[in-house]
C-alpha cells in the first residue's frame, strides 16, 4: 500500500480542503511548451514566468537537476516546478526523465508541505513527454512524501 490516492480528473483543479501544492517535473533547458505545462499556464500565469526568470538567472537561483521553485498561485494553493528531466527530447542517452533529480526534489517538496501543512496534488510526474516509468516514480513518492504522512493525490486526466 502506497497511501497514494489515484483519481480521475484534472491535476490543476486539486480536490479536498485545505493548502494544496501541486507538482509537476520541469526540463533543465527552460523548456515550457508541452504537456502538463500548458494546463498550467492556462489557469495561471505566475509559474511560468517563474520558471523563466529562474531560469535565466540561474546564477543565484540554484537552478539544476533536482531544484525545486514554489509558486503560490492562490491563498491555499501553490506549483512546485520541480526539474526532473534533462533536456527534452529521447536520443542517444535515452529518455529525459531523470529519477535521481525527482527525489531530490521530492524530498524538498516534502519539506515544503509539512512546512504548509499541504497536501500535494500530481499527474504522473515524469512519465509523459519525459519518459519515465510509473514503477519507478511511484516508490519514490511513496518514500519521500507519504511515508512521513503527507496526503498525496495522483490525477488521471481523461473523461
Amino acid at each position: 500500500m502506497t497511501g497514494i490516492a489515484y483519481v480521475r480528473g484534472d491535476a490543476t483543479a486539486p480536490q479536498g480542503k485545505g493548502v494544496k501544492i501541486i507538482s509537476h517535473v520541469c526540463n533543465d533547458l527552460g523548456g515550457w511548451g508541452k504537456g502538463f505545462v500548458l494546463a498550467i499556464s492556462r489557469r495561471w500565469p505566475e509559474p511560468e514566468a517563474a520558471y523563466r526568470r529562474w531560469r535565466r538567472e540561474r546564477a543565484g537561483g540554484g537552478f539544476g537537476l533536482g531544484a525545486v521553485q514554489f509558486v503560490q498561485v492562490g491563498p491555499c494553493l501553490w506549483v512546485a516546478n520541480m526539474v526532473g528531466q534533462r533536456g527534452m527530447r529521447t536520443g542517444s542517452k535515452g529518455v529525459p526523465v531523470r529519477y535521481e533529480a525527482i527525489d531530490t526534489a521530492l524530498g524538498a517538496l516534502a519539506d515544503k508541505a509539512v512546512e504548509l501543512g499541504a497536501s500535494v496534488h500530481m499527474p504522473r510526474i515524469g512519465c509523459g513527454l519525459a519518459g519515465g516509468k510509473w514503477s519507478r516514480v511511484e516508490p519514490l513518492i511513496a518514500e519521500r512524501l507519504t511515508a512521513r504522512g503527507i496526503a498525496v493525490t495522483v490525477y488521471d486526466y481523461g473523461d
